[in-house]
Protein backbone atom coordinates (compact mmCIF):
# COMPACT_ATOMS: atom_id res chain seq x y z
CA UNK A 1 0.00 0.00 0.00
CA UNK A 2 2.67 2.18 1.03
CA UNK A 3 4.79 1.47 -2.20
CA UNK A 4 1.43 2.32 -4.13
CA UNK A 5 1.21 5.71 -2.07
CA UNK A 6 4.54 6.48 -3.03
CA UNK A 7 4.80 5.74 -6.45
CA UNK A 8 5.44 8.53 -8.99
CA UNK A 9 2.15 10.10 -11.05
CA UNK A 10 2.35 8.41 -14.98
CA UNK A 11 2.56 11.40 -17.07
CA UNK A 12 -0.30 12.19 -19.62
CA UNK A 13 1.93 10.82 -23.11
CA UNK A 14 2.42 7.68 -20.74
CA UNK A 15 -0.84 7.58 -20.19
CA UNK A 16 -2.07 8.02 -24.10
CA UNK A 17 0.51 5.18 -24.75
CA UNK A 18 -1.40 2.72 -22.04
CA UNK A 19 -4.43 3.38 -23.62
CA UNK A 20 -3.31 3.25 -27.32
CA UNK A 21 -1.89 -0.12 -26.42
CA UNK A 22 -5.27 -1.11 -24.80
CA UNK A 23 -6.87 -0.78 -28.78
CA UNK A 24 -6.12 -3.88 -30.26
CA UNK A 25 -7.52 -2.60 -33.66
CA UNK A 26 -4.80 0.58 -33.40
CA UNK A 27 -2.06 -1.95 -32.77
CA UNK A 28 -2.81 -4.47 -35.64
CA UNK A 29 -3.42 -2.02 -38.16
CA UNK A 30 0.23 -0.46 -36.92
CA UNK A 31 1.94 -4.18 -37.00
CA UNK A 32 0.10 -4.51 -40.88
CA UNK A 33 1.43 -0.75 -41.60
CA UNK A 34 4.99 -1.45 -40.75
CA UNK A 35 5.09 -5.01 -42.65
CA UNK A 36 4.02 -3.09 -45.68
CA UNK A 37 6.17 -0.63 -45.52
CA UNK A 38 8.87 -3.01 -44.79
CA UNK A 39 8.29 -5.02 -47.87
CA UNK A 40 7.73 -2.17 -49.99
CA UNK A 41 11.16 -0.85 -49.02
CA UNK A 42 13.04 -4.48 -49.26
CA UNK A 43 11.33 -6.52 -51.81
CA UNK A 44 11.99 -4.45 -55.05
CA UNK A 45 15.39 -4.87 -53.79
CA UNK A 46 15.81 -8.62 -53.45
CA UNK A 47 13.14 -9.51 -56.18
CA UNK A 48 13.81 -11.54 -59.03
CA UNK A 49 12.36 -9.18 -61.75
CA UNK A 50 13.21 -5.79 -61.82
CA UNK A 51 10.98 -3.12 -62.38
CA UNK A 52 10.66 -2.70 -66.10
CA UNK A 53 11.94 -5.99 -66.97
CA UNK A 54 9.58 -8.14 -69.57
CA UNK A 55 8.75 -11.29 -70.18
CA UNK A 56 8.07 -11.71 -73.30
CA UNK A 57 6.61 -15.28 -72.76
CA UNK A 58 4.08 -14.24 -70.26
CA UNK A 59 2.39 -11.16 -71.13
CA UNK A 60 -0.72 -10.15 -68.85
CA UNK A 61 -0.14 -13.30 -67.41
CA UNK A 62 -2.25 -14.77 -64.77
CA UNK A 63 -0.35 -15.35 -61.18
CA UNK A 64 1.87 -18.31 -61.38
CA UNK A 65 4.99 -19.82 -59.76
CA UNK A 66 7.14 -17.76 -61.30
CA UNK A 67 4.67 -14.61 -61.28
CA UNK A 68 3.31 -14.73 -57.93
CA UNK A 69 0.86 -11.80 -58.47
CA UNK A 70 0.95 -12.11 -62.74
CA UNK A 71 2.20 -9.47 -65.29
CA UNK A 72 0.76 -6.97 -66.92
CA UNK A 73 -0.10 -6.00 -70.47
CA UNK A 74 3.96 -5.13 -71.45
CA UNK A 75 4.50 -8.35 -69.21
CA UNK A 76 6.29 -6.88 -66.17
CA UNK A 77 5.98 -8.90 -62.76
CA UNK A 78 3.47 -7.08 -60.96
CA UNK A 79 4.60 -8.26 -57.59
CA UNK A 80 7.69 -6.23 -58.03
CA UNK A 81 5.84 -3.07 -59.34
CA UNK A 82 2.98 -3.20 -56.47
CA UNK A 83 5.72 -2.88 -53.85
CA UNK A 84 8.05 -0.61 -55.90
CA UNK A 85 4.55 1.56 -56.47
CA UNK A 86 4.32 1.08 -52.24
CA UNK A 87 7.35 3.07 -52.06
CA UNK A 88 6.36 6.03 -54.18
CA UNK A 89 2.41 5.88 -52.60
CA UNK A 90 4.05 5.68 -48.85
CA UNK A 91 6.42 8.44 -49.62
CA UNK A 92 4.77 10.87 -51.31
CA UNK A 93 1.78 10.32 -48.62
CA UNK A 94 4.24 11.11 -45.67
CA UNK A 95 6.28 13.70 -47.77
CA UNK A 96 2.86 15.69 -48.69
CA UNK A 97 1.63 15.33 -44.81
CA UNK A 98 4.98 16.89 -43.40
CA UNK A 99 4.43 19.95 -45.58
CA UNK A 100 0.92 20.20 -44.95
CA UNK A 101 1.86 19.38 -41.10
CA UNK A 102 4.24 22.28 -41.23
CA UNK A 103 2.22 24.87 -42.94
CA UNK A 104 -0.61 24.36 -41.11
CA UNK A 105 1.12 24.13 -37.56
CA UNK A 106 2.67 27.51 -38.20
CA UNK A 107 0.10 29.33 -40.19
CA UNK A 108 -2.75 28.45 -37.36
CA UNK A 109 -0.59 29.04 -34.26
CA UNK A 110 0.26 32.74 -35.56
CA UNK A 111 -2.96 33.10 -36.50
CA UNK A 112 -4.35 32.31 -33.11
CA UNK A 113 -1.65 33.47 -30.94
CA UNK A 114 -1.51 37.45 -32.70
CA UNK A 115 -5.56 37.19 -32.78
CA UNK A 116 -6.96 40.56 -33.74
CA UNK A 117 -7.25 41.90 -37.31
CA UNK A 118 -3.97 39.58 -37.56
CA UNK A 119 -5.97 36.79 -37.13
CA UNK A 120 -8.95 37.49 -39.56
CA UNK A 121 -6.82 38.50 -42.04
CA UNK A 122 -4.75 35.17 -41.84
CA UNK A 123 -8.14 33.05 -41.65
CA UNK A 124 -9.88 34.59 -44.24
CA UNK A 125 -6.97 33.75 -46.75
CA UNK A 126 -7.69 30.45 -45.71
CA UNK A 127 -11.26 30.69 -46.59
CA UNK A 128 -10.72 31.93 -50.06
CA UNK A 129 -8.06 29.15 -50.48
CA UNK A 130 -11.04 26.66 -49.06
CA UNK A 131 -13.02 28.54 -51.74
CA UNK A 132 -11.23 26.94 -54.60
CA UNK A 133 -11.80 23.40 -56.36
CA UNK A 134 -9.15 21.31 -54.20
CA UNK A 135 -8.32 19.16 -57.64
CA UNK A 136 -8.41 22.86 -59.82
CA UNK A 137 -5.68 24.21 -57.35
CA UNK A 138 -3.31 20.69 -57.66
CA UNK A 139 -3.90 20.74 -61.22
CA UNK A 140 -2.67 24.11 -61.60
CA UNK A 141 0.36 23.85 -59.55
CA UNK A 142 0.87 20.80 -61.55
CA UNK A 143 0.66 22.38 -64.41
CA UNK A 144 2.63 25.14 -64.33
CA UNK A 145 5.65 23.25 -62.19
CA UNK A 146 5.34 19.84 -63.91
CA UNK A 147 5.46 16.06 -62.81
CA UNK A 148 8.08 16.16 -60.69
CA UNK A 149 7.80 13.59 -57.94
CA UNK A 150 9.09 16.56 -55.68
CA UNK A 151 6.75 19.30 -56.62
CA UNK A 152 3.96 16.60 -56.84
CA UNK A 153 4.50 16.28 -53.02
CA UNK A 154 4.60 19.78 -52.22
CA UNK A 155 1.62 20.25 -54.58
CA UNK A 156 -0.44 17.91 -52.66
CA UNK A 157 0.61 19.04 -49.42
CA UNK A 158 0.54 22.55 -50.43
CA UNK A 159 -2.82 22.54 -50.70
CA UNK A 160 -3.96 20.05 -47.52
CA UNK A 161 -2.68 22.46 -44.70
CA UNK A 162 -6.23 24.37 -44.38
CA UNK A 163 -7.87 22.28 -42.34
CA UNK A 164 -4.64 22.12 -39.60
CA UNK A 165 -4.67 25.45 -39.35
CA UNK A 166 -7.70 26.10 -38.46
CA UNK A 167 -7.56 22.87 -36.21
CA UNK A 168 -4.21 24.53 -34.91
CA UNK A 169 -5.79 28.04 -34.74
CA UNK A 170 -8.42 27.12 -32.59
CA UNK A 171 -6.35 25.02 -30.26
CA UNK A 172 -4.13 28.54 -29.82
CA UNK A 173 -6.72 30.15 -28.99
CA UNK A 174 -7.38 28.26 -26.10
CA UNK A 175 -3.98 27.68 -25.32
CA UNK A 176 -3.02 31.19 -24.87
CA UNK A 177 -5.17 31.45 -21.61
CA UNK A 178 -4.06 29.40 -19.73
CA UNK A 179 -1.93 29.86 -16.85
CA UNK A 180 1.78 28.56 -17.91
CA UNK A 181 1.32 30.85 -20.96
CA UNK A 182 0.24 33.61 -18.93
CA UNK A 183 3.27 32.92 -16.67
CA UNK A 184 5.87 32.80 -19.18
CA UNK A 185 4.67 36.42 -20.38
CA UNK A 186 5.66 37.43 -16.93
CA UNK A 187 8.70 36.26 -17.03
CA UNK A 188 9.18 38.33 -20.16
CA UNK A 189 9.41 35.88 -22.82
CA UNK A 190 9.18 36.93 -26.51
CA UNK A 191 5.99 35.99 -28.30
CA UNK A 192 7.78 33.78 -30.66
CA UNK A 193 9.50 31.84 -27.85
CA UNK A 194 5.82 31.02 -26.31
CA UNK A 195 4.57 29.94 -29.36
CA UNK A 196 7.43 27.73 -29.70
CA UNK A 197 8.23 26.51 -26.49
CA UNK A 198 4.77 26.60 -24.58
CA UNK A 199 1.97 26.10 -27.60
CA UNK A 200 2.80 24.37 -29.97
CA UNK A 201 4.77 20.98 -27.95
CA UNK A 202 1.04 21.33 -26.58
CA UNK A 203 -0.68 20.67 -29.81
CA UNK A 204 1.39 17.42 -30.89
CA UNK A 205 -1.99 15.45 -29.82
CA UNK A 206 -4.33 17.14 -32.05
CA UNK A 207 -1.38 17.53 -34.66
CA UNK A 208 -0.25 13.79 -34.42
CA UNK A 209 -4.42 12.95 -34.96
CA UNK A 210 -4.40 14.79 -37.91
CA UNK A 211 -1.93 14.01 -39.55
CA UNK A 212 -2.45 10.50 -39.35
CA UNK A 213 -5.33 10.81 -41.17
CA UNK A 214 -4.18 12.75 -43.47
CA UNK A 215 -1.61 10.45 -45.16
CA UNK A 216 -4.46 8.26 -46.35
CA UNK A 217 -6.08 11.34 -47.73
CA UNK A 218 -2.74 11.94 -49.42
CA UNK A 219 -2.47 8.76 -51.31
CA UNK A 220 -6.26 8.22 -51.94
CA UNK A 221 -5.93 11.81 -53.97
CA UNK A 222 -2.24 10.92 -55.56
CA UNK A 223 -4.33 7.36 -56.73
CA UNK A 224 -6.62 9.72 -58.13
CA UNK A 225 -4.51 11.92 -60.05
CA UNK A 226 -2.69 9.02 -61.57
CA UNK A 227 -6.04 7.39 -62.19
CA UNK A 228 -6.66 10.52 -64.23
CA UNK A 229 -3.31 10.57 -65.90
CA UNK A 230 -1.78 13.37 -64.16
CA UNK A 231 0.33 11.93 -61.15
CA UNK A 232 3.21 9.18 -61.53
CA UNK A 233 4.48 8.69 -64.83
CA UNK A 234 6.41 6.07 -66.02
CA UNK A 235 8.82 4.12 -65.54
CA UNK A 236 7.68 4.69 -61.77
CA UNK A 237 4.62 3.90 -60.55
CA UNK A 238 2.37 3.83 -57.54
CA UNK A 239 -0.45 2.08 -56.53
CA UNK A 240 -3.14 4.74 -58.22
CA UNK A 241 -1.23 4.30 -61.49
CA UNK A 242 -1.09 0.18 -61.05
CA UNK A 243 -5.35 0.60 -60.31
CA UNK A 244 -5.97 2.36 -63.48
CA UNK A 245 -3.68 0.31 -65.58
CA UNK A 246 -5.65 -2.81 -63.78
CA UNK A 247 -9.08 -0.75 -64.33
CA UNK A 248 -8.58 -0.60 -67.98
CA UNK A 249 -8.24 -4.49 -68.10
CA UNK A 250 -9.99 -5.30 -65.39
CA UNK A 251 -12.32 -7.93 -67.60
CA UNK A 252 -9.31 -9.65 -69.32
CA UNK A 253 -6.77 -8.96 -66.23
CA UNK A 254 -9.02 -8.67 -63.25
CA UNK A 255 -5.30 -9.64 -61.20
CA UNK A 256 -4.05 -6.46 -62.32
CA UNK A 257 -6.70 -4.70 -60.43
CA UNK A 258 -7.29 -6.84 -57.68
CA UNK A 259 -4.12 -7.06 -55.68
CA UNK A 260 -3.16 -3.02 -56.16
CA UNK A 261 -6.47 -2.57 -54.88
CA UNK A 262 -6.19 -4.76 -52.08
CA UNK A 263 -2.84 -3.51 -50.90
CA UNK A 264 -4.32 0.24 -51.19
CA UNK A 265 -7.63 -0.34 -49.44
CA UNK A 266 -5.25 -2.42 -46.92
CA UNK A 267 -3.25 0.54 -46.00
CA UNK A 268 -5.83 3.32 -46.00
CA UNK A 269 -8.27 1.41 -43.76
CA UNK A 270 -4.68 0.47 -41.17
CA UNK A 271 -4.20 4.12 -41.06
CA UNK A 272 -7.42 5.94 -39.99
CA UNK A 273 -7.35 2.41 -37.37
CA UNK A 274 -4.29 4.13 -36.50
CA UNK A 275 -5.91 8.02 -36.42
CA UNK A 276 -8.47 6.76 -34.76
CA UNK A 277 -7.05 5.00 -31.91
CA UNK A 278 -4.72 7.97 -31.52
CA UNK A 279 -7.24 10.23 -31.10
CA UNK A 280 -9.20 8.00 -28.38
CA UNK A 281 -5.42 7.76 -26.39
CA UNK A 282 -4.95 11.74 -26.50
CA UNK A 283 -8.56 12.87 -25.95
CA UNK A 284 -8.36 13.64 -21.90
CA UNK A 285 -12.23 13.97 -22.32
CA UNK A 286 -13.12 10.23 -23.25
CA UNK A 287 -11.65 9.19 -19.91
Amino acid sequence: MIEALAAPPRSPWRDAGVRLLRNRAAIVSCVVLAMIAAACALVPSFAQWPLDAVDWSAIQAPPSAEHWFGTDGNGRDLFVRIFYGGRISLTLGLAATLVAVIIGVAWGATAGYAGGAVDGLMMRAVDVLYALPFMFFVILLMVFFGRDMVLMFIALGAVSWLDMARIVRGQTLTLKRREFVRAAHAMGARPTAVVVRHIVPNLLGPVAVFATLTVPRVILFESLLSFLGLGVQEPMTSWGVLISEGASAMESAPWMLLFPAVFLATTLFALNFIGDGLRDALDPRDH
